[in-house]
């Protein structure tokens, strides 16, 4: 998305902003850890803008915390915000709900694309990832760790989409033409937790702790 973005005129980018499991200073959901989240956004040559929940996450507190995230940015000049989403119109429908009459505008650069032919455009460009979150009751545990690329899209079963929207996996770029460099990581233990499949990513660039 950064990449796309970038590449529209009339669109400046200046912040990136993601939720995080206060409690495990990870990424909610995708469990990246803070460190390398923190690599992502400097290579991206963007300010990184946390907002901590707690673990659970009441969707109340979720809520209040995403309105205050929402009001910083238009106190400080914000007039728009962007979101990944693919087809999910019910999830595109709540994003516009929440933020209407807030003063951001939310949009969709990648809405109604072809997930197969965006998924090999991205691998094709240059994208590199990991899957760093398996949802093993659709897709195989196995998968958890691996790279995004060809490979692996072939390997996919034809009910998987292959951008992980239905939440089938989740993934961690750490290379491609939107990075002014690479993010070293490796894959680390993989564990299953609250019905989910985990690999923990670990920079090679300096030594982590759990």
């Amino acid at each position: 998305m950064v990449h796309v973005l970038r590449h529209q005129p009339d669109i400046e980018l200046a912040a990136m902003l993601t939720t995080v499991n206060e409690v495990y200073q990870r990424v909610a959901m995708h469990a990246v850890r803070v460190e390398l989240l923190q690599a992502q956004a400097d290579s991206l040559r963007l300010p990184l803008w946390q907002i901590l929940i707690p673990s659970p996450c009441p969707n109340d507190v979720y809520e209040r915390a995403m309105a205050e995230a929402v009001g910083r940015a238009v106190a400080e000049g914000f007039s728009h915000v962007a979101f990944g989403d693919l087809f999910l119109e019910d999830i595109r429908r709540y994003r516009e709900e929440r933020l209407a009459g807030s003063g951001l505008t939310p949009i969709f650069p990648l809405f109604g694309l072809n997930t197969t032919d965006l998924a090999r455009t991205m691998v094709a460009s240059g994208l590199r990832a990991r899957l760093t979150c398996v949802n093993p009751h659709v897709l195989d545990a196995r998968f958890a760790g691996r790279d995004f690329d060809a490979a692996l899209l072939n390997e996919l079963p034809a009910s998987i989409d292959p951008c992980g929207e239905r939440g089938e996996f989740h993934t961690f770029a750490y290379d491609g033409p939107m990075f002014t460099k690479p993010i070293p990581v490796e894959s680390g233990e993989v564990v299953e937790r609250d019905g989910f499949v985990f690999a923990d990513l670990l920079s090679t660039s300096q030594s982590m702790t759990r």
